[in-house]
């Protein structure tokens, strides 16, 4: 069953494991904790089958697939210790040595809603079809889902991305156990959250992050690029779905006041009776328990201070939406970069592309709109784009 927030208010509103050969723990970021094997999709046929139930497009196919759980080192989002877990997806074929794609999943509320303990096809998908197109996929489940420790750091750029990095380190580690290397050359991509989470790794990559991994190229899906400028205000507006505007804006506030303290107390930004409602953002709660708790409008939800405070950010919370801007503004890529987006976008509005557009200066690729996967055009925009992603990155990688 789909997880997404817009996937579970569509729904309101109408393996076996085998633990591997792990590496000792220790506080080193990337270093490989654990692997579990999850689901071997011993065939194309297999593949296909999965992602046409979901209605992705299989056309991209060529192997079988194997995917795998790894738990890994890295930093939280204050630079401590700790671990995290992501997806890892390797084609079934004779090929030694592979390019990798990393893949930002887009937002979940629910700790166990992430690619490496769901078996949603929308967040395995993608997996799926860059390792059976011949790559060897990571997907990141984020600090705080998955099995990883605490709550979830919310569209925290900097974490997203050493949580990505290390992935890809622990990947590497994983993969030379399977008798297998990874290439230098990282193609990145994501959706929604992860399409910052792409952008983030990739300018990361791109700066010599890591003495062995390099950026090849990103490719960004429906991303909120510009949350200061176009996505905040575009929560007041008939633009974004009431319920959804709603959601999101919870989220917000619950995740950058438990990392960034923004506001001395809910009261003061959540108007009677949802004072409490950041609480339920812990990841702990499903979507099933969240949606019915949410006001119908963000009008409802906002006293006037909170309706100030996000329209008119200052201080530590302007930093932070500054920071989760940065994406798209305080670097050039040396990279092809392409930014994927469907047009009547509900949740990541239009005008996040468009700004992203004029600051990297990079090519904008309208895939069209798919409203009958959930009814949303902003989680069709995924499925429409992920085929035409892995086109281009295998086309790249000739």
């Amino acid at each position: 069953m789909r997880r997404t927030l817009s996937s579970i208010i569509a729904g309101a509103l109408i393996a076996s494991s085998l633990a591997l050969a792990a590496t000792p723990a220790t506080a080193a970021t990337g270093r490989l904790v654990s692997a579990t094997a999850l689901h071997t999709y011993a065939t194309r046929a297999d593949v296909d089958a999965a992602l046409t139930a979901d209605q992705f497009d299989p056309g991209t196919d060529r192997y079988g697939v194997r995917t795998y759980r790894l738990i890994y080192r890295t930093t939280d989002a204050t630079g401590r210790p700790t671990t995290a877990s992501g997806l890892v997806a390797l084609p079934i074929n004779n090929r030694k040595t592979l390019r990798t794609v990393s893949f930002g999943h887009g937002t979940s509320i629910y700790k166990l809603d992430a690619p490496s303990t769901s078996d949603d096809v929308f967040l395995i998908g993608p997996a799926l079809t860059f390792a059976s197109a011949g790559f060897a996929a990571v997907a990141p489940d984020y600090l705080g889902l998955g099995v990883g420790p605490g709550p979830h750091p919310w569209m925290d750029v900097p974490s997203e991305t050493t949580a990505s990095l290390d992935l890809l380190r622990a990947a590497r580690v994983f993969a030379a156990q399977q008798g297998r290397q990874l290439d230098r050359e990282v193609y990145a991509s994501g959706f929604s959250q992860g399409a910052s989470a792409a952008l983030g790794l990739a300018r990361a990559l791109q700066s010599g992050a890591d003495p062995w991994f390099r950026a090849a190229a990103v490719a960004p899906i429906s991303g909120a690029y510009d949350f200061r400028t176009a996505e905040i205000p575009a929560l007041f507006t008939p633009e974004v779905h009431p319920l959804l505007a709603s959601a999101y804006t919870t989220y917000l506030l619950a995740a950058f006041d438990r990392l960034h303290d923004i506001y001395p107390d809910p009261a003061d930004v959540f108007a009677p009776p949802y004072v409490n409602l950041p609480a339920l953002f812990d990841g702990t709660h499903p979507g099933q328990e969240i949606i019915p708790a949410l006001p119908p409008t963000i009008d409802d939800l906002l006293t006037p201070a909170g309706k100030a405070l996000l329209l008119h950010p200052t201080g530590r919370f302007a930093a932070a939406l500054a920071e989760v801007d940065s994406v798209c503004t305080d670097w050039t890529p040396r990279i092809p970069v392409r930014l994927y987006y469907s047009p009547g976008d509900e949740e990541a509005v239009n005008a996040n592309t468009a700004h992203c557009h004029a600051t990297l200066g990079a090519p904008t690729v309208n895939v069209g709109v798919n409203t009958t996967y959930n009814g949303f055009i902003h989680e069709g925009s995924e499925v429409l784009s992920l085929p035409r992603v892995t086109r281009w990155f295998t086309d790249l990688n000739r």
